[in-house]
């Protein structure tokens, strides 16, 4: 499984020739862009600034998420900088003025394309190649061959650090990254200046983080407010309880490391946190550490809930611990190259006693088995609404795909 970090893209794959700003925000019939309040910016007021170009609609529940990061860094930005050399322009995809003026006036402090100029909007969509929202493009004033295009992933992994977004900036980025997670332990990760302990249930309330060394350790990002983290939970307190039963009976297997989990919450006040951790047999960060926010970019956490591994060494395992309890539960335990590499040889050797067709409960139309070679790969499952991957049943005509353990075989009653 590759669990390096991805090179960024900094490079269009379609060259963008260089315009000024007036080309590509300009129509006939206007020169200036909207701010928040209403008021007509000139477009030849953006000469020799760094532009992001912010495609976004507010019915998409990822945009509304990503706008609040987004007006964070950028307002962080403008004080950092003396608010001189950096804007957003937001090219809407909202579905009437309404929704525009609701989701821009709500939320963005930047400026925008008027939502009826629907030639110039489409003409940005068609230009920067736009195949899904959010996306924020940036372009440099005076580099014709610097337009990034990863803005929303620099943005979730970096946040204020990216800019101002230029080559250098992101190889040297990239180079601190590699650097941290080579010298990656637990306790750099886990502890701060303040705090070198997490909370527990028991009396004692306090487990210092140097007694975790040595364990594999999972990294629970979730909150009470994340309805797939209901469905979620209740299976990983299964899978860890069970995990943790079979290490107390092979407890002189000196190849079986301990295991535990730390709870890394999202919840919006100290009352959801308590919420949350009381029904966990775990552990957790304290609620409102800085470490939280520091480990939800760190590991780049785009949704939640989400599970990442530790080795007993502190460096990271794999990042998709949540799809692997989905697919081998408690087997999948330590959840190394190696023990995937062998469970995803059983389940081909099992997929060869399954049928090759199957009729569904859940489903109208009948549903066939594939696996990553030959038409399968990454879904999320239909029937169980969870990552998977490898094997699965799926419908050709719509579709819907299933995990092969949730199919429920439709009963052949006899006409006898």
């Amino acid at each position: 499984m590759k669990e390096q970090l991805s090179p960024i893209n900094t490079t269009s794959p379609t060259v963008v020739t260089r315009h000024r700003y007036s080309s590509l925000f300009a129509s006939d019939h206007r020169d200036f862009l909207l701010s928040p309040t209403g008021a007509q910016i000139n477009i030849s007021d953006l000469e020799d600034k760094i532009v992001g170009i912010y495609f976004s609609a507010n019915w998409y529940p990822q945009c509304q998420s990503f706008t609040k990061l987004l007006v964070e860094v950028y307002n962080q930005i403008k004080e950092t900088n003396n608010e001189s050399n950096f804007e957003i322009v937001f090219v809407s995809s909202d579905e009437d003025l309404n929704a525009f003026n609701n989701y821009y006036q709500s939320y963005m402090p930047w400026l925008a394309i008027p939502f009826s100029d629907l030639e110039t909007k489409k003409a940005l969509n068609k230009k920067f190649d736009i195949e899904g929202i959010p996306c924020l493009i940036i372009l440099h004033p005076h580099d014709d061959t610097s337009v990034v295009h990863d803005g929303v992933e620099l943005i979730y992994r970096y946040g204020v650090e990216a800019y101002p977004f230029t080559n250098e900036r992101l190889d040297e980025l990239l180079k601190q990254e590699k650097e941290k997670h080579d010298q990656q332990t637990l306790l750099t990760l886990l502890t701060n200046h303040d705090r070198n302990f997490v909370l527990a249930h028991s009396a004692s309330k306090e487990v210092p983080v140097s007694s975790l060394i040595g364990k594999t350790i999972g990294l629970y990002f979730s909150a009470q407010w994340c309805l797939p983290s209901h469905k979620f939970t209740p299976k990983l307190i299964s899978i860890y309880q069970k995990i943790k039963q079979k290490l107390i009976q092979q407890e002189f297997n000196e190849e079986l490391e301990d295991f535990e989990i730390i709870y890394i919450s999202s919840d919006h006040d100290q009352l959801e946190f308590e919420s949350s951790f009381g029904t966990m047999p775990w552990l957790a960060l304290p609620f409102g550490d800085p470490n939280s926010k520091e480990l939800t970019k760190y590991f780049d956490i785009r949704g939640i809930p989400s599970l990442i591994i530790l080795g007993p060494d502190g460096k990271t395992v794999t990042r998709n611990g949540r799809s692997l309890i989905n697919l081998y539960e408690e087997e999948a335990y330590p959840f190394t190259e190696a023990r995937v590499e062998l469970l995803e040889k059983q389940m081909d050797e099992d997929a060869k006693n399954l049928p090759s067709m199957e009729l569904h409960s859940g489903h109208r139309h009948q549903l066939t088995l594939v696996s990553q070679g030959n038409g399968g790969g990454p879904f999320i499952c239909c029937d169980c609404d969870e990552q998977g991957s490898g094997w699965a049943y799926q419908c050709i005509d719509c579709g819907y795909e299933v995990h092969t353990k949730c199919v429920r075989p439709v009963v052949q009653v006899s006409s006898a």
